[in-house]
């Protein structure tokens, strides 16, 4: 069990205009000039406020969420993500990769760690810090929490200090669980990213056995 302090919460969600990173609202602007119908802003966490599990990836994708405004639409690993959820019933409906497909989250929130897109997919460590105190707050904002999804190591990682975990204490593995301050149990599963998935890193049958594990977790 982690004896460490949750980050002090901010507010969970930036402003649309969010000024903390430089560099990610210079690329922000480069394609709000190019791309006006785009979201290009910060992609809010998806989910309702009784969410017993939150998931929580590494930042928008520059054609997926950062275009639709929406966690994980757009792109290959929403496809896979959301059809897990709907397979396990943490999801209903059909998923389009569109924000106005319907498609309703049961129990279940998605968030990342880094809300704007960066350049190339890798935001850098100060861009991850900055935007750690929202990741905090919509931790705290979700009082029913029993299990966190982390998608990938900086994910994982980023989550652990909001939480105020130890990182060496709980060393990222894919499959891996680790038990949380006040009965929550972080569950790390490799990101479903097409570049995994399409270079073997992550199976579909591996992702959904994160998933499967959580679900008998919180008993449904």
């Amino acid at each position: 069990m982690s004896a460490g302090r949750l980050l002090e919460p901010a507010v969970a969600e930036p402003d649309h205009d969010c000024p903390l990173c430089p560099r990610l609202v210079a690329f922000r602007e480069t394609h709000r000039a190019r791309e006006p119908d785009w979201f290009n802003a910060p992609v809010p966490t998806f989910g309702p406020d009784d969410a017993e599990l939150l998931i929580v990836g590494l930042a928008p994708g520059l054609r997926g969420a950062n275009r639709t405004g929406r966690p994980f639409t757009g792109d290959y690993a929403g496809d896979l993500l959301y059809q897990t959820l709907i397979d396990r019933g943490l999801a209903r409906g059909t998923y389009r990769a569109d924000p106005n497909d319907g498609l309703e989250l049961v129990g279940t929130a998605i968030s990342n760690g880094v809300r704007c897109v960066p350049p190339d997919n890798k935001p850098v460590g100060a861009e991850i810090a900055a935007c750690r105190p929202f990741l905090a707050a919509t931790i705290s904002r979700f009082t029913r929490l029993k299990a966190i999804v982390v998608l990938g190591r900086i994910a994982h990682d980023t989550t652990l200090s909001a939480l105020g975990a130890r990182r060496a204490s709980h060393p990222f593995r894919h499959g891996a669980e680790h038990a949380m301050a006040g009965g929550r149990t972080l569950f790390d599963s490799y990101h479903c990213s097409r570049y995994n998935t399409n270079t073997g890193v992550l199976t579909p049958a591996m992702f959904e056995a994160v998933f499967d594990r959580v679900v008998a977790y919180l008993g449904r």
